[in-house]
């Protein structure tokens, strides 16, 4: 089925542009989500019409969504879950936990904006993208513990890794530099 996209699409296309997608996609996604129109010679004039109507909804969705990306940037949520001594957790955490533990920071996301690929069955940290809008992404920091103190204690632990880390690569950087020098001569 031919369709005109109303809306950038990841993987899909961008805004006027007609595609070729599958029947249920189009007709079970796309129209009841006002993404898209059926390719007929009517909505393309239909579309060109009101063109830049649908360019200042969008432009004003995205300020609205990089306005929310700063205010979630540096973002991080803390997930208490019961857990075996390994770090195996009883359960596991989905996107909706992410979702419903971002919206107790004060954000208002949807569970469909969270994208993982599975649902995370270990404690930890992880870094979680967070799509706002086609062309904005947020990433937050997710930490899945026992409790909240164990929560802090993990974090610590890997600021100070990360600290240790980066002092290991500046001490590491001069003594390449002069390999490299006795390399060249």
């Amino acid at each position: 089925m031919e369709i005109i996209l109303l809306e950038r699409i990841e993987r899909l296309g961008q805004m006027g542009d007609v595609v070729n997608v599958k029947n249920g996609y189009a007709r079970n996604y796309l129209f009841p989500q006002h993404k898209a129109l059926r390719k007929t010679a009517d909505n393309l004039k239909l579309f060109e019409a009101k063109r830049k109507e649908y360019e200042a909804i969008n432009a004003k969705l995205k300020a609205e969504a990089e306005e929310l990306a700063k205010k979630m940037a540096n973002l991080s949520v803390t997930i208490i879950r019961q857990a075996a001594e390994t770090g195996q957790l009883y359960g596991s955490v989905t996107g909706r936990d992410i979702c419903d533990a971002i919206a107790e920071a004060g954000f208002k996301v949807e569970r469909r904006q969270i994208e993982i690929t599975s649902a995370f069955k270990v404690m930890g940290i992880f870094d979680v993208e967070v799509a706002l809008h086609p062309d904005v992404r947020q990433t937050v920091r997710v930490v899945i513990a026992r409790s909240e103190a164990e929560a802090k204690k993990v974090v610590e632990k890997k600021k100070a890794a990360a600290k240790k880390a980066k002092a290991e690569e500046k001490a590491e950087a001069p003594v390449a530099e002069k390999a490299e020098e006795a390399k060249a001569e």
